[in-house]
C-alpha cells in the first residue's frame, strides 16, 4: 500500500522506516501539511497518515475520497483535528495511536510546573551574564500544595502519582472517575472546588465540544488567587484572550503552555527569522511569569518509537482486514461522541 505521510519531519522518517522495515509499505515523506491547497499530494495513496496539525476537514475529506485514499492513519492519540462524521460519509476509516508514552507527556507537565515556579529558566539566563543575583527567582515548596488535575486518563493519572510523590495533595475533576487515582488518594471534586482549592491546575482532558473553553473568564472568576495552570492537553480547552486578561489582574499567578489554540501556523516550525503575526500568541510571551513549549510534551525516544509502529500497525492492519488495529469511529461512537 502506499501512503503519503503528511507534515514529515526528520524524526518521522527516522521512526517510521525502523518500524516499517518488516512491513515493506511504500511511504512517501511530504513535508507540507494536509489543508485544502495540499490534499492533491495524495494521489496515488491508498493510506493518508497525518499529526496534528494537518486539517482533515470536510472539504479535505471528499478530496481525498475523489483521489482513492480509504483509510486515515493519525500519528496522534487526538481526533479533533479530523471531521470523523465526513471521514465515515465518505467511506475513509480513521485510526489512531490511542496511547505512546504517558510517561513522556506526564514528565513535561511536571518540568512545566518546575521550571515556573523556581525560575529556572530564567535563572540559567542570568549565570550566563554573570548575574547571580537571586532577585526575581522566588519560588514555592510543593510539597503540602493542592495540585488539581482536570482529565484522569492515563497521563492524569501519572502526573497523580508524581505529585503524590511531591507531598502534594491531589484533586480531580473528571466525568469518569478513574479508580486507581482514587486509590492513590486522589479525591474529585466538581472542577468549582477544583479551581478554588488548587495552587496548581494542570489539564489532560480531549478537546471536545464540552471541554472546548473549558477554562475561561467564568472559570478564573472561580480560580484561586494566584494559582498556576499548565495546559498540555490542547490548545482549545484554554480561552487564551480570558488568560491573558487573568494574567493582566493577577487572578492568574503562571501558565505553562506546551499547546495553543491557534498553534497549526506556529508550531513545528523555525520561524526565528521572521515577525510572528498572531498578536495574541505575541502577548502572552511578554509575561514573565508565562512558559510555553513549542508542543514538545510527547517528544521522547519511547514515545516516538511506539508512535511510529502503532502507525504502521494500523496500516498493515487495515491493508490485512480493512480495519486499522486502533480504529477511532467506533470508540467515538461508544462514548456517545
Amino acid at each position: 500500500m502506499r501512503v503519503a505521510v503528511f507534515s514529515t519531519k526528520p524524526h518521522d522518517r527516522r521512526f517510521l522506516d525502523v518500524a516499517n522495515e518488516q512491513v515493506r509499505l511504500e511511504l512517501i515523506y511530504l513535508e507540507p501539511r494536509l489543508s485544502e491547497e495540499t490534499a492533491a499530494l495524495a494521489t496515488g495513496a491508498g493510506t493518508v497518515c497525518v499529526f496534528v496539525n494537518d486539517d482533515v476537514n470536510r472539504k479535505v475529506i471528499a478530496q481525498l475520497r475523489d483521489l482513492g485514499v480509504r483509510f486515515l492513519a493519525l500519528r496522534s492519540a487526538g481526533f479533533n483535528h479530523v471531521d470523523l462524521a465526513a471521514a465515515e460519509a465518505a467511506g475513509i476509516a480513521v485510526g489512531r495511536v490511542p496511547a505512546y508514552s504517558p510517561h513522556a507527556v506526564a514528565e513535561h507537565t511536571v518540568a512545566l510546573m518546575l521550571t515556573l515556579n523556581r525560575k529556572t529558566h530564567r535563572a540559567y539566563n542570568r549565570v550566563r551574564e554573570g548575574n547571580f543575583a537571586l532577585d526575581g527567582l522566588l519560588g514555592f515548596d510543593l510539597n503540602g500544595k493542592t495540585v488539581g488535575i482536570v482529565g484522569t486518563g492515563l497521563i492524569g493519572e501519572i502526573v497523580a502519582r508524581i505529585m503524590t510523590g511531591f507531598g502534594c495533595r491531589v484533586v480531580a475533576y473528571d466525568p469518569a472517575p478513574n479508580p486507581r487515582c482514587v486509590e492513590q488518594g486522589v479525591q474529585y471534586l466538581p472542577i468549582g472546588d477544583l479551581l478554588a482549592q488548587s495552587d496548581v491546575v494542570t489539564l489532560h482532558c480531549p478537546l471536545t465540544p464540552a471541554t472546548h473553553h473549558l477554562i475561561d473568564d467564568n472559570a478564573l472568576s472561580t480560580l484561586k488567587r494566584g494559582a498556576m495552570l499548565i495546559n498540555t492537553s490542547r490548545g482549545a480547552v484554554i480561552d487564551t484572550r480570558a488568560v491573558i486578561r487573568g494574567l493582566k489582574n493577577g487572578t492568574l499567578g503562571s501558565l505553562g503552555l506546551d499547546v495553543y489554540e491557534e498553534e497549526a501556523d506556529l508550531f513545528f516550525e523555525d520561524l526565528s527569522n521572521r515577525i510572528i503575526p498572531d498578536d495574541v500568541f505575541s502577548r502572552l510571551l511578554t509575561f514573565p511569569n508565562v512558559l510555553i513549549t513549542g508542543h514538545q510534551a510527547f517528544f521522547t525516544e519511547e514515545a516516538l518509537r511506539a508512535i511510529a509502529q502503532t502507525t504502521i500497525d494500523n496500516i498493515s492492519g487495515f491493508e490485512r482486514e480493512g480495519q486499522p488495529l486502533h480504529p477511532v469511529r467506533s470508540e467515538v461512537m461508544r462514548q456517545g461522541g
